[in-house]
């Protein structure tokens, strides 16, 4: 595949966000260490093309950022944060200047469709907004005190030094939910990415650094250290890294949870999901469709808010199922930057063959393929990661289902009575990030939504599963980590509350009318 004859020329793109062939792996801002670590190599799942390299972050590079990245926050910290917003409404300005470049290095790298790169930059771009704003909002609380003369209230103040883990699938929004809240609050930041996605690391990096110098931002507020599962391990079990936030499977956060609570550390963990939609008799199709479907193929079902389970009412099942597999016949799958096409490649073959496998099992646990899956040949599938989306009538129960598959693989199944059967379905999965019901009936909605039914972090009506605003607390509950990032009152956890009593009598009465006379 030749993306010039697409239109695209990702020399181009490169050059324009200031990322080279072979790159370093670990940076402070403006500054890049020489030292060279072990060699990562990019490939496009797009066309299997080797697009770049990076020097991978040694040990010594680690400590470095660390230790600048420390020295840094005792100045960042003092900065007003008002003035703090002020660079990061510059960082969104920037980011709308270069949203096209960007977007497309997202798609290609990644090998998500160019429509959704762009809205990834623009979640970016969102993000700065929200936390523009929010940094004149750093509220706390005043309180009533039990003792005469004395005012109680409380505070936030920046925690120090952020360490962010984040996955390839949303290569660069997940690193900006964090940093742009992270940033107003009077922190600095270390970001590990995915190793499979080392290039848009780098050009956001750049971006960054080019904002921050030129509002004299000290250095180390931004760092990045790009390498493989150890640089994240060292973050974890860093006591000088406050507060580790990380995005992937639940298998990766429970590690990292672990670690961190040892030394008593916070960590946000968004982690898996196992995200389902209830379809009742009264559910309009025309909304159903359209809503599965994306869900379920949507980034390939690479999103950890992706549809896997579809639970239908008996009553209307053969129908939703024949509308479903007819939308599954008209969807094109291809280069991810032509517009197109509506699904593009998993991100390597080791998912393809995690795909597969997934099939094989849930057949071998009994279940009847609807849609046949498999892998795409020809020579537009030449980087051997296109597969087909699949669709598989299971029962809740099956080992595969209560796992989260990283892949366009939808189980479907049937319940009977009434909304609350489904709902029970529905949380009887180890995770819970979103879930949605598609019906006109208010009280099946309400009961939905009730203190008895989804047990989810996002719960929706009438819409997916998959796809989030930034306005509202991102994340879920049980196996998905319990963390919350982007909006709401996400930006409580990048601080250490303080409550402050001031006695402003001669008198020293102590709380609880205890007395100790001397």
């Amino acid at each position: 595949m030749n993306l010039v004859k697409e239109g695209i020329n990702i020399d181009n793109i490169l050059n324009q966000l200031g990322v080279s062939k072979v790159n370093s792996g670990a940076s402070t801002g403006s500054h890049w260490f020489t030292t060279r670590g072990e060699k990562i190599d990019s490939h496009s799942p797009v066309d299997g093309e080797l697009i770049g390299s990076v020097n991978s972050c040694s040990d010594a590079d680690y400590e470095a950022c660390v230790l600048k990245a420390n020295e840094a926050f005792k100045q960042w910290r003092l900065i007003p944060a008002p003035k703090r917003g002020e660079v990061v409404r510059q960082l969104g300005q920037k980011l709308r200047e270069i949203k096209e470049p960007l977007g497309q290095l997202v798609s290609y790298e990644m090998g998500k469709s160019l429509q959704e790169g762009l809205g990834e930059v623009q979640e970016m771009i969102d993000i700065c907004d929200f936390a523009v704003g929010l940094s004149r909002q750093l509220h706390g609380l005043t309180m009533h005190s039990e003792r005469p003369g004395h005012r109680m209230y409380e505070q936030y103040h920046p925690l120090g030094l952020v360490g962010i883990i984040s996955a390839f699938n949303f290569p660069v929004a997940v690193w900006s939910w964090n940093t742009a809240l992270a940033w107003v609050c009077g922190d600095v930041c270390i970001w590990k990415p995915s190793e499979k996605t080392p290039l848009t690391a780098i050009a956001c990096q750049k971006i960054t650094a080019e904002v921050f110098a030129a509002n004299d931002v000290p250095e180390g507020v931004s760092c990045l250290v790009i390498g493989d599962a150890e640089i994240g391990k060292i973050m974890a079990d860093d006591k000088r890294v406050p507060l580790i936030s990380a995005t992937g499977s639940t298998r990766m956060g429970k590690s990292v949870g672990e670690a961190v609570g040892r030394r008593l550390g916070k960590s946000l963990l968004e982690l898996g999901g196992n995200n389902a939609i209830i379809i009742t008799p009264t559910a309009d199709l025309k909304m159903v469709v359209p809503g599965a479907v994306f869900g379920a193929v949507g980034t390939a079902g690479q999103r950890c808010t992706s549809t896997r389970r579809l639970i239908i009412h008996e009553e209307v099942y053969d129908k939703v199922i024949g509308a479903i597999k007819n939308a599954y016949g008209q969807i094109v799958i291809g280069n991810p930057l032509d517009q197109h096409n509506h699904m593009g490649p998993l991100i390597d073959k080791d998912a393809v063959a995690m795909y597969l496998d997934s099939i094989e099992k849930a057949k071998a646990e009994g279940g009847t393929i609807i849609v046949e899956g498999g892998v795409l040949e020809g020579d537009q599938y030449e980087s051997g990661c296109y597969v087909k989306p699949c669709i598989i009538e299971v029962k809740n129960s099956f080992k595969i289902v209560q796992h989260e598959t990283f892949a366009p693989i939808l189980y479907v199944m049937k319940y009977s009575g009434d909304v609350h059967n489904a709902i029970a379905m529905q949380n009887d999965v180890p995770q819970g990030l979103s879930s949605a019901i598609m019906t006109n009936n208010l009280r099946e909605s309400e009961a939905f939504l009730s203190h008895a039914g989804s047990d989810c972090g996002i719960a929706n009506v009438n819409i997916g599963t998959s796809g989030a605003e930034i306005g509202g607390a991102f994340g879920g509950e049980k196996e998905t980590g319990g963390g919350r990032e982007s909006g709401s009152d996400a930006w409580k956890i990048y601080m250490r509350r303080q409550t402050n009593t001031i006695n402003y009598t001669d008198q020293l009465p102590l709380a609880q009318g205890i007395k100790f006379d001397l």
